[in-house]
């Protein structure tokens, strides 16, 4: 509670008038935002200033952070539809990406020894993301029908708990099944080099990432909103036993849920093999917890503000370092990214405790 409030009466038969009260608390939480936005100014002036870095590097620090935060959007996705029909993060979801990133590999080891993977690089990338998507999605399935199914009636803190032992699970059977060496990706020849966009020079995996998770976000958002299927998870959303009632299935369409969430993280472990070329059992906590911080910075329940929040997640981590830390003269600052990403979701927080577009159940529920 921020300020205090009274009501006071209004004319005969008119409305009641909130008058606001300021607090100690509230004045303290001004004082801090502006402190913040003061530390975060400076800084920035500072780093500018010195030209340190070129306005390509610039440019090439955003760029960087947008097909990121487009890979942590996808998995943010996930978690934020989840939370929106069950009520609960769903730790595991990192994991589902793990394994989708983690077959990505294997298909397209495979695949760069035949001459598909040079000869119609379309062709393959299909072939990835295809089975990527569905390896995650079979993963998701499974762990909604063993793990939180029947789990469906219990106190909210018992499938958070079953979340975070589905978690370590899937890591320790990915790890006893293909070891716990690091893999590297292969190369696509087609996609080395760099695009020039209107003069603006970019690495064409970057384009390639960008665009496909923009391609496959921007399907998702029309498939909640437009679709049969879209309107019932919505509706599940929003009251399971009215949506019952009205004659929808339940958990049918919870599992849909599960397998949109678990393909869209599957596209995330195909591209993330794009952007960060190694690749091993562990390697979906960082980008599992970063997704769910983005799912929090964008409203948690929110699709739309899943997917901004993931891309300015990217850019904060990524431009954040160089912006900021670097003014102050802060020693390593680059390795600071993920300081600097939790740091923006505090931030965040302080000035508008909903996310950047609010909790969409929350505001429909009044």
């Amino acid at each position: 509670m921020t300020h205090a409030t009274t009501v006071t009466a209004g004319p005969a038969g008119g409305p009641t008038r909130r008058v606001s009260r300021i607090t100690p608390v509230s004045v303290f939480l001004w004082g801090l935002r502006i402190a913040i936005v003061a530390v975060i100014l400076y800084g920035s002036f500072l780093s500018i200033s010195s030209g340190r870095l070129t306005a390509s590097q610039w440019r090439d620090l955003l760029v960087f952070g947008i097909s990121t935060g487009s890979v942590y959007s996808l998995i943010a996705l996930g978690y934020t539809m989840v939370y929106g029909v069950l009520r609960f993060i769903n730790f595991a979801h990192g994991e589902v990406f793990m394994v989708g990133a983690m077959v990505a590999f294997y298909v397209a080891n495979g695949l760069a020894t035949t001459s598909l993977w040079v000869g119609s690089p379309v062709v393959s990338l299909l072939i990835v993301l295809i089975s990527a998507m569905v390896a995650s999605t079979s993963v998701a399935v499974i762990v909604e029908r063993v793990a939180y199914r029947p789990l469906r009636g219990a106190p909210r803190l018992i499938p958070l708990i079953t979340s975070i032992g589905a978690s370590f699970t899937l890591q320790y059977l990915v790890r006893g099944l293909v070891g716990p060496s690091t893999k590297a990706f292969p190369r696509m020849e087609p996609l080395r080099g760099t695009f020039d966009i209107f003069g603006l020079v970019i690495l064409r995996s970057q384009v390639v990432v960008i665009v496909a998770a923009l391609a496959m976000m921007g399907g998702l958002y029309l498939f909640v909103e437009r679709t049969r299927t879209g309107k019932s998870m919505r509706a599940v959303s929003e009251d399971p036993e009215t949506a019952a009632l009205m004659g929808i299935d339940v958990n049918g369409t919870i599992v849909r849920v599960f397998a949109v969430g678990g393909a869209m993280a599957g596209v995330a472990g195909a591209l993330w093999g794009l952007v960060f070329p190694s690749l091993n059992f562990f390697s979906g906590f960082l980008p599992g917890i970063k997704a769910f911080t983005s799912a929090v910075l964008g409203g948690i329940g929110n699709i739309v503000g899943a997917m901004l929040g993931g891309v300015s997640l990217g850019v904060f981590e990524s431009v954040g370092p160089s912006l900021v830390l670097a003014g102050y003269e802060i020693p390593a600052f680059s390795q600071l990214k993920d300081v600097v990403a939790y740091a923006a979701l505090v931030m965040v927080l302080i000035f508008r405790p909903t996310g950047i577009l609010g909790e969409r159940l929350a505001q429909e529920r009044g």
